[in-house]
């Protein structure tokens, strides 16, 4: 008797959880002799139910929801020993995954796609204790993006992470982040540092060109400014996926790492945004588990 666990998250997207969640359970039966849903009530609710999930053995687990459910579910996933293929319908506001992977962004489409589909092996990274799939960022953008509601993320979109990023310039300072890469360090002023997974950032599809989500490697890319007119500057081409590959960016892949700020006495701690949501403060170390999960992918998907 095969069985799968769909976890749904009825908040996310525009609170299109509620109603996607029988949708998928009558596609999914097609596949499957069980199908259960179940439904998330509060933070940490994913993890708990996918871990028991995979514990209990089951031939899938699926979740309805937006980057946060996707991590969460990751985290519960990815510590177990047995760890059933991972399949979700993107209902967030930027589902970088979900573009990577080429599921469709229509909910009505990637319910339709369930049953055409295949497995294909992804890297899992970890920072501290937990675990993330897309992408870690730290500076004045993502600390701007805390502050986002989720009532705006809802209506606007991208567009409402860029609006607090642009915000962002006038108020916040460059840091000084130190980088310790497998055994080379480097120190580097800088706005905005991201550490993704993938070539999707933030719903931008060619930020890091060079990364792809079963490589082995963790992408590290750092946007150089020292003051407000080189960070004025450079917005466009982050936000146009144009970031030039010269001296105004630090780029490195890594399997290991761990990024402090050099001068923690005078700057205040940074917090670090993972998957789209509030993770640790610096300092963080970092690593990567290549093709540590199998995801489900619409059959056509490279």
């Amino acid at each position: 008797m095969t069985k799968a666990v769909v976890i749904v998250n009825p908040s996310s997207g525009r609170a299109e959880g509620e109603e996607y969640g029988p949708k998928v359970q009558t596609e999914l039966e097609k596949l499957y002799d069980e199908v259960e849903l179940r439904w998330t009530e509060k933070e940490g609710d994913a993890t708990d139910f996918a871990r028991e999930a995979a514990r209990a053995h089951v031939d899938a687990i699926y979740a309805l929801g937006g980057d946060g459910t996707v991590n969460e579910c990751i985290n519960g996933i990815a510590p177990e020993e047995h760890r059933p293929p991972f399949g979700f319908i993107p209902l967030g506001t930027v589902n970088d995954l979900g573009r990577v992977l080429g599921i469709p962004m229509n909910p009505d489409k990637a319910v339709k796609q369930l049953t055409n589909r295949r497995k294909k092996a992804i890297d899992i990274g970890k920072i501290n204790q937990k675990y993330f799939v897309d992408i870690v960022a730290i500076g004045s953008i993502p600390e701007a993006v805390h502050s986002v509601p989720v009532e705006e993320k809802t209506k606007l979109g991208p567009f409402a992470y860029i609006m607090e990023g642009l915000k962002a310039l006038s108020e916040k300072e460059v840091y000084p982040f130190q980088f310790d890469i497998e055994g080379e360090v480097s120190e580097v002023n800088s706005f905005l540092v991201v550490i993704a997974l993938t070539n999707s950032v933030a719903g931008i599809p060619t930020m890091i060109p060079e990364a792809s989500e079963d490589d082995g490697y963790l992408h590290l890319l750092a946007v150089k400014a020292d003051n407000l007119a080189q960070q004025v500057n450079l917005v466009p081409k982050i936000f146009s996926g144009k970031i030039p590959e010269d001296d105004e960016v630090f780029y490195r892949k890594f399997t290991e790492a761990e990024i402090s700020l050099t001068d923690e006495k005078k700057y205040e701690s940074l917090i670090t945004n993972v998957d789209g949501d509030e993770g640790d403060y610096l300092p963080i170390d970092l690593k990567v588990f290549k093709q540590h999960m199998e995801v489900f992918v619409p059959d056509k998907a490279d």
